[in-house]
């Protein structure tokens, strides 16, 4: 973040100063909503929770080098006190981007699976053009949308931005914020179907990405999803496509997996073309690296320098196809991050590749996918119809009675399924029935906190 001293901060968010001797002392590092990771010069967000109130973490974050906090009240520290802090951190992003940082192209990104792979691809092509700046990990909401905004400075020239939503509207909010010039969707699929109520509800709102686009804009479409392609009559801006299906402007040609189900293909670009060998597992990765190829194509890279960038993209993100051989040839596959019946059922299909591949037994171990309404039970049984269907050679479930439903659904499909009420019993179960050549996949929705299996099965190879 550029200097802007606490005056002028005041007068941008409408605050008062309380408890400042220096109103003109500087900010100059970013915003940040926890204490421990303050660093001097920075603003601490005192922002209020289900569990905690970031009030009581102000003078710790003082002191770790925070020039002030953004506060509802005073608290005995420098603060700058205004009635709503999130309102505030939005009011502070939209005019760092609309006065200072007037050089950065804003790149937003959404879609319902694949957006934060896609980011960070994004995010490792872009800097050939140009400094860059992108959303870490997934702060995608209101709280990380203003966070990422001030880790930009003058020089930037891209500011990557992933956007999510749980509601219409969503989006709009954050693009009220950070207008972008280029908006990619990656697709339209069943993530937080509970909440919207239909997949054409979900396309609505991830549009809202689309029609908030200036008529010199750039919309990056998924070809092969109608309900994307759909988008390119919410705006008049221009249209870029990217696919497998040849009448995509940025396609794959003569797409192969390896043994460790990593996607190898040509890049096609009205450029011309280069191969691209990947290197993170599954195939959606495939049609996050068209949409990071499509936008290094409008920043100006040619397609040999796109593909060699992606051939080299690493994942930045974790707990995402997170892929560790253990030493005694088992492979631990880390999908922990969340779950949808889509990554389910992609995650499952680059599970059984690689077992195919290579002659390697596959394991798939299961928890609830959240925020699937009434069709919460369907969604949860074809999960386990697709491993039985995959050939999964055993399914393991774990948790309540949606882990259940999976689990009956893949023994009806006559594949070895066991149903396992906690991390500690399938843990135990694991421990004692793993062979060296294993491949085992691990996925759930956040809250089931599968990651903790996924690195307690790498240490115990240890």
């Amino acid at each position: 973040m550029d200097p802007m001293s606490l005056t002028a901060v005041a007068s941008v968010v409408d605050g008062r100063l309380t408890d400042v001797p220096e109103p003109a002392a500087l900010i100059t590092e970013p915003l940040t909503f926890d204490s421990r990771t303050v660093t001097p010069g920075g603003l601490f967000l005192a922002l209020t929770g289900d569990h905690t109130d970031g009030h009581t973490f102000a003078a710790e974050a003082v002191r770790a080098g925070a020039v002030a906090s953004l506060t509802t009240r005073p608290v005995g520290t420098p603060a700058i006190v205004v009635d709503d802090v999130l309102a505030a951190a939005a009011r502070l992003a939209e005019h760092l981007l609309r006065f200072c940082f007037t050089d950065a192209t804003v790149v937003a990104i959404t879609g319902s699976a694949g957006k934060t792979s896609t980011k960070d691809l994004i995010a490792q092509l872009l800097p050939a053009a140009g400094p860059t700046v992108a959303t870490e990990q997934s702060f995608n909401n209101e709280i990380g949308l203003p966070l990422t905004v001030s880790r930009a400075t003058a020089d930037t020239r891209y500011l990557v931005l992933e956007m999510g939503a749980r509601h219409l509207g969503d989006i709009r909010t954050l693009t009220a914020v950070a207008p972008p010039s280029i908006s990619v969707v990656t697709n339209v699929g069943t993530a937080h179907l509970g909440e919207f109520g239909s997949q054409d509800a979900i396309a609505r709102a991830k549009a809202e990405i689309v029609e908030a686009l200036p008529p010199y804009g750039l919309a990056v479409l998924n070809a092969d999803d109608h309900r994307v392609m759909a988008m390119r009559n919410r705006t008049g801006a221009r249209a870029l496509s990217f696919g497998i299906t040849e009448s995509a402007d940025i396609r794959a040609s003569g797409i192969t997996f390896d043994d460790q189900g990593r996607g190898q293909y040509t890049l096609i670009t009205p450029d011309g073309g280069a191969p691209v060998r990947l290197r993170q597992a599954g195939e959606p990765q495939i049609a996050n690296s068209l949409a990071a190829a499509a936008v290094a194509h409008e920043a100006g890279l040619d397609a040999g320098t796109t593909a060699e960038l992606l051939s080299n993209a690493t994942a930045q993100s974790r707990w995402r196809m997170e892929t560790t051989d253990r030493e005694d040839g088992v492979t631990i596959i880390n999908d922990a991050y969340n779950a949808n019946p889509d990554s389910m059922h992609h995650a499952l299909k680059t599970l059984t590749a690689m077992g195919r591949s290579t002659g390697r037994r596959t394991i798939a171990v299961l928890g609830k996918m959240n925020e699937l309404g009434t069709s919460s039970r369907t969604a949860h049984e074809q999960v386990g119809q697709v491993a039985a269907a995959e050939g999964v050679d055993q399914l393991l479930t774990i948790g309540g009675d949606e882990a259940r439903w999976m689990q009956q659904a893949a023994t009806d499909g006559e594949i070895t399924a066991v149903h396992l009420p906690d991390q500690d019993t399938a843990l135990e179960l694991l421990l004692r029935t793993l062979q060296p050549g294993d491949v085992v996949l691990i996925k759930a929705s956040r809250d089931v906190q599968l990651q903790q299996l996924a690195h307690a099965l790498r240490q115990a190879a240890d």
